[in-house]
């Protein structure tokens, strides 16, 4: 048995039925609620006139967004995993020093 439910959506005044599993309603709903947020700013900028061009403008934009996050994160990733070599390193040293 399937858990998909039909979710009504809004996309630049227009409504959208999508079928998605129940479990993920919630963040269908929120990612709609973000693109109309995204397009309303560039429909707010003034500078972009075409529904088209302003769903391609938006869509980079978030996909700009995301990038600048991913890299953030690897980069506070690559920083953790050096912060526990180091300690792990101390740690060793601490305890070959007991030893002795």
């Amino acid at each position: 048995m399937s858990d998909n439910v039909q979710v009504k959506l809004q996309i630049l005044g227009k409504d959208y039925v999508l079928g998605c599993p129940e479990a993920e309603r919630a963040t269908l709903v929120d990612s709609a609620n973000y693109l109309n947020r995204k397009l309303q700013e560039v429909k707010d900028g003034g500078k972009v006139v075409s529904n088209e061009r302003m769903v391609v403008v938006s869509a980079l934009n978030i996909i700009h967004e995301y990038f600048q996050y991913k890299n953030e994160v690897e980069k506070d990733q690559l920083n953790l995993n050096s912060e526990l070599l180091s300690l792990q390193d101390k740690i060793s040293l601490a305890l070959s020093d007991r030893k002795e």
